[in-house]
């Protein structure tokens, strides 16, 4: 295909892209900008961070499962454009040298990097931004002291010249970039119409929203993709509807938008997403690829089941929608027809009693080894309502029937939880793996119901809190 985008202040038009060659592998091997790095190659170091910027302003993404399709029509900035005309320093650059926030250098563009897309947005939690930026030498309080220095300089002149960047008018359905007589070697539909005509006509097709699964294929497993389609251009499949009954969520939403639209209705499931992955990670991943991959340890998922939310499918003209938790059937097998999408996903709004708990080895940028939601109703001391859902539990996510069952109608007590520990084995079978034992899981799910009551009864109970 061809693509024009916006690199460091100047046009770049490219012509035949592959549409799986990455904006790392392009950067460094036909570019020479040696300065974004090549660390894990997944999406975790953030060695290779860069700045994206579209009609939806600045973000800081992995280019190493970037692929260079997906930046048609966009601006990118590289470490070597975070300086100005003539060399002058960023203020976040100065910041770094005076407070010495670089030994061997290696993670220190992806730094930089970070940090002057958060100074671009003025965020101020500096925590959370770099928790996507591993350095193993020089620790991350002079990094962080840096940051905050950077605070309060103003942004320079050449980083505010990215506004205004229109997407380049292609055909629907994208351009051919194999000569006239071969199939187009990717596609790129600008509405959910046209993902619908495309992706009934071309079923083994491969979605693409941001890649941060699907770009693993590529670098991990090395694999070829068939017919790529990318969702990017899809303005009515990032929209967001919020009724007096109803959320509804597009497909393209990405995780960090779906943070702050949830965070107002469910605040336990907002500081949930907030774990997801790293910043890098929740700027790209999107709500509906979260749910079509059909992970068992995917997070939104066992939130969303226990919210009641509805999956909207299309193929083609046709839609139907099922309840969230009849969409995954086991593992690795969902009921979606071949060229059937996940167009949208609703949830009812509803009085907040949700509180999800998210147990990994790590606190940020981390698998789930258990994710348990509960949307737990309680009236004059009596459980009137229940949604369990868990991921990590078994082979899809799934809700917790029995113990719902055995919670309705009892008390609200610790004897009352303490009497559904029989009906957690009846509901999860787990296995053991890297991440954690059957034993642990099982044993982990009962104390998380615990969790969720003395959290109810105002007891401290988050993992950040140190008291003696």
């Amino acid at each position: 295909m061809n693509l024009t985008f916006l690199l460091n202040g100047e046009t770049v038009a490219l012509r035949d892209v592959a549409p799986t060659m990455t904006l790392l592998e392009w950067l460094r091997e036909e570019r020479g900008l040696t300065g974004t790095k090549e660390g894990c190659n997944e999406g975790d170091c953030g060695a290779c961070t860069v700045i994206v910027s579209d009609q939806n302003g600045p973000r800081a993404l992995n280019a190493c499962i970037l692929f260079l399709p997906q930046l048609e029509g966009r601006v990118v900035r590289t470490v070597e454009g975070i300086s100005g005309p003539g060399g002058a320093l960023h203020p976040v650059q100065q910041a770094m040298i005076d407070h010495h926030g670089s030994q061997c250098g290696f993670c220190t563009p992806g730094f930089v990097t970070s940090m002057a897309c958060a100074h671009l947005k003025g965020e101020r939690d500096h925590d959370r931004v770099l928790a996507g930026n591993l350095c193993r030498c020089t620790g991350y309080a002079p990094i962080i002291r840096a940051a905050r220095a950077a605070e309060a300089a103003p942004v320079p002149d050449w980083m505010q010249n990215d506004h205004g960047v229109i997407w380049p008018k292609v055909p629907s359905g994208g351009t051919i970039g194999r000569g006239s007589d071969s199939p187009p070697a990717s596609l790129h539909p600008r509405t959910a119409d046209e993902v619908a005509e495309l992706y009934a006509a071309n079923p083994r097709a491969t979605l693409i929203a941001g890649a941060t699964d699907v770009g693993l294929w590529v670098t991990k497993q090395l694999r070829g993709l068939d017919l790529p389609i990318f969702l990017g251009g899809c303005a009515d499949l990032q929209e967001i509807a919020v009724t007096e009954s109803e959320i509804r969520l597009g497909a393209g939403v990405t995780i960090a938008t779906l943070m702050g639209v949830i965070a107002p209705y469910h605040p336990s499931y907002a500081a949930m997403l907030r774990r997801y992955g790293s910043e890098q990670v929740r700027s790209a991943a999107t709500l509906g690829g979260n749910i079509a991959n059909g992970s068992p340890i995917g997070d939104n998922a066992p939130a969303l089941i226990a919210l009641g939310a509805r999956l909207h499918l299309r193929h083609g003209n046709t839609r139907r929608t099922i309840p969230l938790e009849d969409f995954f059937l086991e593992y690795g097998k969902q009921d979606r027809a071949r060229g059937e999408f996940v167009e949208a996903v609703s949830l009812p709004r509803q009085e907040d009693h949700l509180r999800c708990y998210k147990v990994s080895k790590r606190f940020d940028q981390d698998i789930s080894a258990v994710l348990g939601c509960f949307n737990i109703t309680v009236e004059a001391g009596r459980v009137i309502a229940a949604r369990i859902a868990f991921g990590g539990m078994a082979g899809i996510p799934k809700r917790a029937s029995h113990v719902e069952a055995a919670l309705i109608g009892a008390a609200w007590d610790k004897i009352t939880i303490e009497a559904t520990y029989d009906q957690w084995s009846m509901d999860f079978a787990p296995l053991s793996d890297m991440r954690a034992s059957a034993a642990y899981r099982l044993a982990t799910a009962r104390h998380l119901l615990m969790r969720c009551f003395l959290e109810d009864q105002g007891a401290i109970i988050s993992v950040l809190e140190v008291r003696p």
